[in-house]
């Protein structure tokens, strides 16, 4: 199989484009990406050589790739690509879009303007970063992630038990402390430069990929430079296809993603979110009869009491509504999540209903596995 292609004609599941990001994105089908995942020239309106206090020249971004006309070129540049991206974009994919202070700011406003639904913004912090030699400046020891959905009504992936198990058991907040690509991470080249300026560090895409991705789904990368979103994406038993218009690089990539080892998977079961399991109404526990009406149900606390309803409704105090606004009444609130609110007794001891629920999907034969796509 080869991995590096000329064409997108047939779906290029796992293989490296090797040509402009606007041309081959044209080529992919529309909504047949899952996620993408885009890191595009900063436009760092570099001048001249950026020196050391011993005088010797700071390794930075000097490629043309990185250099546009005016503001103007970069946005209409920034707002190609972003269509396309969209364009090939499933109903329910995203998009995360890293990027600098030089540039972020106005990528962040054409996605707006073009439609996709931002979900967060994450700050990268740097362990290591690049210190301001010249003083003028704090140093800028962060990059921002933007991450969007397709549109305001797309229900993106989001492993948010799996990333607070990663975390934990603490919510995963938006800033990643992460150390910037080096050692034996960084690839060199012939004449043991960097291979690539900007190359990302594993862990980022790691972080990015568990927590917006599902086994199997298809992430696009199209500034795919030495292909860190395709190991990653590979390792974790994600397709990838990326797109790059410099043949060094895309050679580096392909060597480096050959090298990768799928893990295996057991490895790659991801702990599931409860919003992606099949719905099961409170009202099929009772007809199912794995809790049957005339039930008291209780809060944690054995304070309140409810009788459960033969059409699913409990009443307490008068009052006779859904597992959800009887317990946010009862307490309140505008709303209450019911399941984890009430509580059947079971040999003595109190239970969330939640358990019920489990109990009704598994006599149902209902389960929710994710899509995997087939490579070809």
């Amino acid at each position: 199989m080869r991995t590096v292609v000329r064409s997108a004609s047939k779906f290029p599941l796992d293989k490296i484009l090797n040509g402009d990001s606007l041309q081959e994105l044209a080529k992919l089908p529309t909504a047949s990406i899952d996620l993408v995942f885009a890191d595009p020239p900063y436009n760092l309106q570099l001048d001249g050589d950026l020196l050391r206090p011993n005088n010797t020249v700071v390794d930075g971004v000097h490629q043309s790739w990185d250099k546009f006309a005016s503001f103007a070129e970069y946005d209409a540049f920034s707002r190609a690509w972003l269509t396309e991206c969209r364009r090939v974009l499933k109903p329910d994919g995203a998009i995360w879009v890293i990027g600098s202070y030089h540039n972020i700011f106005r990528i962040g406003a054409a996605m707006q303007d073009l439609g996709f639904w931002l979900q967060n913004d994450v700050v990268w912090l740097k362990t290591n970063p690049m210190p301001n030699f010249r003083g003028k400046r704090f140093t800028n020891a962060h990059e921002t992630l933007i991450w969007a959905s397709r549109d305001q009504k797309a229900r993106p992936t989001f492993n948010y038990e799996a990333m607070k198990a990663f975390n934990d058991d603490v919510q995963m907040r938006s800033d990643w402390t992460i150390p910037i690509c080096s050692g034996p991470e960084r690839l060199k080249d012939d004449g043991g430069r960097k291979a690539h300026p900007t190359q990302k560090p594993e862990g980022l895409l790691h972080r990015v990929l568990l927590a917006t991705t599902n086994r199997g789904d298809v992430v696009l990368d199209p500034f795919f430079g030495t292909g860190t979103t395709g190991a990653v994406a590979k390792r974790l038993g994600r397709h990838y296809i990326g797109i790059e218009r410099d043949r060094d690089y895309a050679k580096a990539a392909a060597e480096r993603i050959g090298k990768v080892e799928v893990l295996a998977d057991r490895v790659l079961e991801t702990q599931r979110s409860k919003r992606s399991e099949p719905r099961v109404p409170f009202g099929t526990i009772i007809e199912m009869g794995i809790l049957r009406a005339g039930s008291p149900l209780f809060d944690e606390r054995r304070r309140v009491r409810a009788e459960v309803r033969a059409d699913g409704t409990l009443a307490v105090a008068g009052q006779q509504g859904s597992i959800h606004r009887i317990g946010a009444v009862i307490q309140g609130k505008a709303a209450c999540n019911g399941w984890t609110y009430w509580h059947f007794e079971e040999k003595g001891r109190l239970e969330p209903i939640d358990t019920l629920r489990m109990e009704a999907r598994k006599r149902l034969g209902l389960t929710a596995s994710p899509t995997v796509v087939a490579a070809e």
